[in-house]
This record gives structure tokens, C-alpha cells and sequence, in this order.
């Protein structure tokens, strides 16, 4: 009888609280709908005489507006009628109107919702209609007094119901809760034992022990291993941004976790250049950000060996030491033939998914073979993922639009993965989107993902528009994440940025003598003012509308002639696509047709180096330069602009930014254009070129500051902190993604 007690209180108690919360927000209601009740009787009562009123008070008829008024309060609830004149003061009121309100203390009472007044004998609800004449003109306020003493009896009413209700459901419960306490209590007791008796709780899962408690063995093993791990989870507002604490991260909420990275591109490609060996670093946004995150954690980074001598500097396992300076990690290469690179590279990827993204007004070529092509090259990744993973549950780091389907193979093979893909470049909304033939199929292989990144809010947004319109899934817009066939995905803004400091400054010289050393190198004088572009020769990068708005600066302000250069270096890119192929002759013809122009001798306005240039040459450009335009069409963030801001230590320098960037949401020091308007970039150009130095330092002060505090550390920090703590809530509740519920996920099939 005891133990009944020590269940059944407690439940009588949580259910009286839970009455009482009932009844309080019953009354809530009650109030809120017959307030609302009696705002539209109010008006319904004001439409009815808004006609014969007026006439009756300019005719003076005093007689009949009181009669009038008695008439309209025999309703029920109508309890009083007045009218309050422009002098408000009470003309005419009916035989009920109570005479402790006065028209003063309606003074400040607006037309619409009405008011409640307490009185002695009880609470009345007040509201005012303007009367007005033919002409408009305002003749003073209806004043309508509705009785509220039925709301009083309609919550006394619902009380009851409720306390009933709630005695027959302890009741009830009671009961149940006895009976099931005294039938399991004599096998929790006897399991329990069991457990204590030795080390049992410390065993593996080969040797679970006593069945009934096997729950809550699992959760309490958990805790174990993250007590072991001092794994209590970090704030990342406490946490300096750095590979060590990134290293620690691993250590302590990840446990140590094996961390695999898949891109398309490597940190390095290798080719024989005048019989000598050499690795090369590929102009690309993301090995730029990944490869000091790979550097801090250790892991294994899978990519497609693309180098002309990358078959010979793997071993047997495909692997290789990764950078010639500082190997930190391990690469694995994955070979893919001429026939799926250009169906899944150069055709699906980049001749149908990016122009789709970008909607850079280039149309978007979708083949089925590429599209062929494209599954065939995921399931290739998907199977060296399998084969590198050294435990079932790793931290899959997938990039890019090279791989959207493939955190859905990854799930199947290895559902106790965590899996962390982010799209760096834009994702349009819906409309756009569905221009693909197999946006369901791409959304779909996306949502294989644990947490699923973007640069900004607004992707994050078009993102789960595009599901809520393609698939038969439950969108959770308030915690930003996704239900899909029995698994969770979250979506998340994770703004991408560089590392800080940039390692790439070591060994540099000062700014001097790089300003130096480029003037020299370009032939000009040391006063001219060098404006820098940095870029892969892209459609998306705008750099025909740079050099447009150099060509109206110099067609409205002639005198910049002579005294400005535009020094634009475009890496080649996706060469053998037609549409980049044409986009470089217009690049070079446009810039031979301005230099044609305002040629004046050896002066040439824009010097355009279309070849790649290594990452120290390009930071050297980083501190020469005077100002640095990033006019992009559309881009998901552009990491040119942070580099160029992370090069200038001596804080000079003036940075354009296109606002169709993501990084123009964090740089908003940056001379913001719509690269579009050539007079406004113009006019950027400009006060670029004439900004102050103390303005120059004012800005890029703290545009450092700002990267400096978002680093790329911090953007994979932030992302492996959310899935550490998706991994222990896995662990303790055993659910969801790598707990003991994760079976019912397995059956999940996505049709590629």
C-alpha cells in the first residue's frame, strides 16, 4: 500500500497542478471569445442606428433618441446606451445607464475594441461609435454598455466540467498506475540486484546483462563515455576560435570521433612541370576554407584525383600525405574516367546544377546521361567513404553540389553516421529549382544528412521552401529542420570565412615593398592607384561589369587617366565547357576594347593575367593593391573578399563588395554595389580611390575584426559543436541518428 502511495500522490498532485493550469487558461478563453463576442455585437448595434441616429440629434428630437435607446437596451446583454457629445458630456443616455460613468472617463477610449469597466455591482464592457453628420463633420461618440455577468457564470460553468473531468481521470489513472507498479516492481527489484552485484554496468553490448534494464544500461554507458571524455559540451561564444580549440573539440565532445571529409577538389593536385614533380593548390573557394580545418582535425579528406601524376604518388590504398610542406592528414583519391568526369562534372554539375544556383542568366543544360553520370560518381564516393571509415559512427563532412546525393548513400551503409553536408553556393527558391528534372531525387539525397549547412538565412529558407514543395515532408520552421522518411534533418546558417591568421602571410614582404615590387612587375609608376580583381574566370564573378564601371569612371572623370590601373587576375576554369570558353574571348576582347580607348603610350588601363597565380603570389597582390572589387552576380559568400580584408595588416585599403555576396552581410564596412548599376559601381570606384586613410583604417579595422572572430574555425567549430550535441541527446535518449532506435531508420530508401 505504500509503494501505491508513492505513486499514486505525486500523480494527484501533478494533476490537481494541471487542473488548475486548465482552469486559468479556460477563463483566458472564455473572456478573450466573449469580449470578442461583444466587440461584434458593438458594431452590429452602431450599423443599425448609424442612420436615424444623426437626423434625430440635429432635429433636436430628444424624446425620440431616449426612446430609441430604452427600445435597443431591452436585448439581454445590452445593458446601457448613451451618447457623449463633442463637448463630452452626456446628451442622452437610456433610463440603465449607470451614473458612475461619465464621458470623461471615455475620453481616451478609441473606436473598435472596446474596454472594461469594474463597478460595484459588477464589470460592464464599454465601446464607442463616432456619430457623424452628412457632411462628416464628427456630432460626438455612441456609447454602448454590454452586462458581462453571463462570462461570469460561463467560467463557473466550465470550472466544474473541468474539476470532474480531472477527478475521473485521476481516478482512472490511479488504478492503472497501481496495478502496473505492483505486477512490475518484483522484476525491476530482482534485475536490479543483478546489476549491482558486480561490474556488469561496465560491460560491452556483446553482454547486456539483465534484459529489463538493458535501457537503461545503454543511457547510463553513455554517460559513462562522455564523463570519460569530459565531454559536457561547449558554449561556442566561451571558445577562441583556433586548430586547437577545434583539436579539443574532437577530443572532448566528439570523444575523439573519426572525421571524414568529401569534396570533389583535394587540397592539392600533382603534375610534372619541366620533368620536375610538383603539387599544385586548385583555385577553389573550398579547399581554401577546408584545408586548415582537415590540418586541425586529423581525419581523412576524399576527393578525386584529378592531378595528370596523382596515380603516382598514391600508394596501394589510394592514399597519399597531404601537402608537400605540412601533411596533417590523410588523403584518399578516387579515380573517375573521362566518360563520368564529363557527364558529372563538367555536364551535370557545372553545365546544369551551378548555372542553376546562380541564376546568372546562363541556362542550366540538363542531360540524362550527366544526370547518369552524377548518381554513378556519388555511389563511387559513397563506397570510399564505407572503406575509410574506420568506425560506424564517423562525422561525414560532405561539400558541395558535387554530392547531393550522396549523405542519403552514405545513411544507408552507415546509419550510425553523423553526417554534416553544406552547399556552398547558392540555392535558389522553389520556382528556380524545379527547372531541375530531378529536384526531388537531389532534395531527397540532401536529407540524408544529420545537419545540412548553408553561407546564409535566406538559403536556409529557399531550402525548405523547395522541400515543403517537392516532398511529403514535415518542415519544422521554428526549429529549422526537416522530417523526412523517419529521419531529422537540421538546417542551419553556417557562414563560411578563412583562417586566421592567414598562414599565407608568413614569409611575405611588408606592404611597401609589395607595392613595390608590383608596380615594378606591371611597368608602372609608383603613384598610380592599383585596383585588384581576383577571380576563376566564371560567368557568375562579373568581372565584364568591373571593367565596364573602370570604363565609366574614366568616360565621366577623364582626368583618372593615366593615374589608375585595373590589374584582374582570372584563373582558367572549366575550360572545355563552350559557355566558358566564350566567356573568356568576351573578357579578353572587352579589355582589349577599353585599353584600345584610353591607351595613352605604354599606359594601358586594365592588365589582365588569365592564368593561375599560387596562393603567395596572389596575397602579395592582396597588399599592393589599393582597392579590391568582389563584384559577383550572385555568390554564396566569396572568400576573395575576407582574404584581401586578412592581408591588409597595415589596415589600408578599400574593399568593393557586391551585394549579391554572401560575405556583404558580415563585411558591411565594404563599399556595397549592385554590380549591375554601373554608375554606382562607378561612384564606389571613386571614393574608393579618394577615401582618406583614416577612413581606410576606420573600416578595415573592423572588417578584421569580424573575420578574425568568424574564422573558417570557427565555421567547422560551430558545426561538429551541433552535431556533438546531436551524437550525446542520440546517445541518452536513444533515438534519432546513432541511438538505440536507429533500426527503424534502416528500411529508409531514397529511388536515385
Amino acid at each position: 500500500m505504500r509503494l501505491s502511495l508513492r505513486f499514486v500522490l505525486p500523480l494527484l498532485l501533478v494533476l490537481g497542478a494541471v487542473a488548475y493550469g486548465v482552469t486559468q487558461l479556460a477563463d483566458r478563453l472564455t473572456l478573450r471569445w466573449s469580449v470578442r463576442d461583444l466587440d461584434i455585437r458593438t458594431a452590429l448595434v452602431a450599423n443599425t442606428v448609424e442612420d436615424s441616429l444623426p437626423e434625430l440629434i440635429l432635429a433636436g428630437q430628444r424624446n425620440r433618441v431616449v426612446d430609441l435607446f430604452n427600445r435597443m437596451v431591452r436585448d439581454e446583454r445590452l445593458y446601457a446606451i448613451g451618447f457623449c457629445d463633442a463637448k463630452h458630456e452626456l446628451a442622452y443616455r437610456s433610463v440603465t445607464f449607470p451614473a458612475r460613468v461619465t464621458c470623461g472617463q471615455l475620453e481616451d477610449l478609441q473606436p473598435g475594441p472596446g474596454r472594461i469597466l469594474h463597478l460595484q455591482k459588477g464589470s460592464l464592457h464599454a465601446a464607442v461609435t463616432p456619430v457623424r453628420d452628412p457632411d462628416g463633420r464628427l456630432l460626438g461618440n455612441l456609447v454602448l454598455l454590454h452586462d458581462m455577468s453571463f462570462i461570469e457564470r460561463r467560467s463557473e460553468d466550465t470550472r466544474r466540467y473541468v474539476f470532474y473531468l480531472f477527478v475521473a481521470l485521476g481516478a482512472v489513472i490511479s488504478l492503472v498506475t497501481v496495478a502496473i507498479a505492483h505486477i512490475s516492481w518484483w522484476g525491476w527489484m530482482r534485475g536490479l540486484r543483478a546489476m549491482l552485484s558486480g561490474d556488469w554496468l561496465l560491460k560491452s553490448s556483446a553482454n547486456p546483462g539483465p534484459p529489463e534494464l538493458a535501457p537503461v544500461a545503454k543511457d547510463l554507458r553513455a554517460l559513462v563515455r562522455d564523463l570519460r571524455g569530459n565531454g559536457t559540451g561547449q558554449d561556442e561564444s566561451q571558445v577562441s576560435w583556433t586548430p586547437e580549440s577545434l583539436r579539443a573539440i574532437l577530443q572532448q565532445d566528439l570523444l575523439g570521433d573519426e572525421i571524414l571529409a568529401v569534396s570533389n577538389r583535394g587540397p592539392y593536385v600533382y603534375a610534372y612541370r619541366e620533368g620536375v614533380l610538383q603539387a599544385q593548390r586548385p583555385a577553389s573557394g573550398l579547399v581554401t576554407a577546408l584545408e586548415p580545418v582537415m590540418q586541425a582535425c586529423s581525419g581523412t579528406w576524399i576527393a578525386h584525383g584529378s592531378g595528370a601524376a596523382d596515380r603516382q604518388v598514391v600508394d596501394a590504398r589510394d592514399h597519399i600525405a597531404a601537402g608537400p610542406q605540412r601533411p596533417g592528414y590523410d588523403v584518399r583519391l578516387v579515380w573517375l574516367s573521362q566518360e563520368e568526369v564529363d557527364g558529372y562534372y563538367y555536364g551535370f554539375c557545372n553545365e546544369g546544377l551551378w548555372p542553376l544556383c546562380h541564376i546568372a542568366h546562363t541556362r542550366p543544360l540538363f542531360r540524362p546521361t550527366d544526370w547518369e553520370r552524377y548518381v554513378e560518381v556519388n555511389r563511387k564516393f559513397a563506397t570510399a567513404v564505407f572503406e575509410e571509415a574506420k568506425t560506424p559512427d564517423p562525422v561525414v563532412l560532405v561539400q558541395d553540389y558535387h554530392f547531393a546525393l550522396l549523405p542519403a548513400m552514405i545513411h544507408r551503409r552507415l546509419p550510425d553516421a553523423t553526417i554534416i553536408a553544406f552547399w556552398h553556393i547558392p540555392w535558389p527558391n522553389p520556382e528556380a529549382f524545379g527547372i531541375c528534372p530531378w529536384a526531388e531525387q537531389i532534395v531527397a539525397g540532401m536529407l540524408g544528412s544529420s545537419i545540412l549547412g548553408f553561407h546564409t538565412r535566406y538559403h536556409c529558407n529557399n531550402f525548405l521552401d523547395t522541400v515543403d514543395r517537392f516532398l511529403e515532408a514535415r518542415v519544422d520552421r521554428e526549429a529549422n529542420a526537416v522530417s523526412y522518411r523517419g529521419s531529422r534533418t537540421t538546417v542551419k546558417r553556417y557562414p563560411i570565412s578563412i583562417e586566421w591568421p592567414p598562414s599565407h602571410l608568413v614569409g611575405l614582404p611588408s606592404v611597401e615593398a609589395c607595392r613595390r615590387q608590383l608596380r615594378e612587375r606591371y611597368g608602372l609608376r609608383p603613384d598610380i592607384k592599383v585596383i585588384l580583381g581576383v577571380d576563376r574566370l566564371d560567368y557568375t564573378k562579373g568581372i565584364p561589369e568591373r571593367f565596364l564601371a573602370i570604363e565609366r569612371l574614366l568616360d565621366l572623370e577623364p582626368s583618372w587617366i593615366g593615374r589608375l590601373v585595373m590589374v584582374q587576375i582570372g584563373a582558367p576554369s572549366r575550360s572545355r565547357i563552350p559557355e566558358y570558353q566564350n566567356f573568356a574571348e568576351r573578357v579578353e576582347a572587352l579589355a582589349e576594347r577599353i585599353n584600345a580607348r584610353f591607351a595613352r603610350g605604354t599606359y594601358q588601363p586594365i592588365v589582365l593575367r588569365l592564368e593561375h597565380v599560387d596562393t603567395s603570389g596572389v596575397y602579395a597582390h592582396y597588399r599592393a593593391a589599393d582597392v579590391c572589387i568582389v563584384s559577383s552576380l550572385h555568390d554564396g559568400m566569396n572568400l576573395v573578399a575576407k582574404e584581401f580584408v586578412a592581408a591588409r595588416d597595415d589596415e589600408q585599403g578599400v574593399l568593393i563588395l557586391s551585394e549579391f555576396t554572401g560575405a556583404s552581410r558580415e563585411l558591411v564596412e565594404a563599399l556595397i554595389i549592385n554590380p549591375y548599376d554601373l554608375d554606382q559601381s562607378s561612384a564606389a570606384l571613386r571614393a574608393a580611390l579618394t577615401m582618406p586613410a583614416n577612413e581606410q583604417r576606420a573600416r578595415m579595422r573592423s572588417m578584421r575584426a569580424q573575420i578574425q572572430d568568424s574564422n573558417v574555425y570557427r565555421w567547422a567549430g560551430r558545426m561538429l559543436l551541433d552535431a556533438a550535441a546531436m551524437r550525446r541527446r542520440s546517445r541518452l535518449l536513444g533515438t534519432g541518428r546513432g541511438g538505440a532506435a536507429k533500426a527503424r531508420d534502416r528500411p529508409r530508401e531514397i529511388a536515385l
